[in-house]
């Protein structure tokens, strides 16, 4: 990972879910299998310290409109799949 330059890779914290960049392709998939639009999804803000690992990961910065796919491990459910919007700061 391209993370050299971060004090704290949130990321790689025990009680922080796995965050991914959803390509656009999968973003409409998302919204048509829960018959939602765009801004129906929860926000996440461009400068939550997940979001700025992810740029140093992808190499480039995340612009607002893009879609995070969260997968929290849940002693109930095995795995839990939430999307956030990403919105400016």
């Amino acid at each position: 990972m391209a993370t050299e330059n971060i004090s704290f890779n949130v990321l790689k914290h025990e009680l922080v879910p796995e965050h991914d960049l959803l390509p656009k392709e999968e973003v409409a998939k998302v919204l048509e299998k829960f018959k939602i639009n765009l801004d129906q999804l929860p926000k996440i803000k461009a400068n939550d310290a997940a979001i700025k690992v992810l740029e140093n990961v992808y190499g480039h910065p995340i612009k607002e409109g893009s879609v995070i796919k969260i997968v929290r491990k849940s002693e109930t459910a095995e795995l839990f799949v939430a999307y956030r919007l990403v919105v400016g700061s």
